[in-house]
């Protein structure tokens, strides 16, 4: 993990140091959680999925012949 300085306003600081308190969690913590939502908002399109399904029929032998169709099509 890396290190990056931060500098926030003393009504910030005092404001994260005040939800520190009430919920349990450290400062880091909170930051932490602060910019991955932030990170959702604006890269909302996770492909962790897509890459997780990979493969997923290559083993299957009722499928139909994909690349005949394709030949079919591009013939067309």
């Amino acid at each position: 993990m890396s290190e990056i300085e931060l500098n926030l306003t003393e009504s910030e600081q005092r404001a994260l140091r005040e939800i520190s308190l009430r919920t349990g969690k450290t400062e880091d913590e909170l930051i932490h959680d602060a910019v991955n939502k932030l990170i959702n908002q604006d890269m909302p399109y996770d492909n962790s999925g897509m890459l997780r399904a990979r493969g997923l029929w290559k083993d299957r032998d009722d499928l139909p012949d994909f690349e005949r169709i394709r030949r079919e099509w591009d013939r067309s």
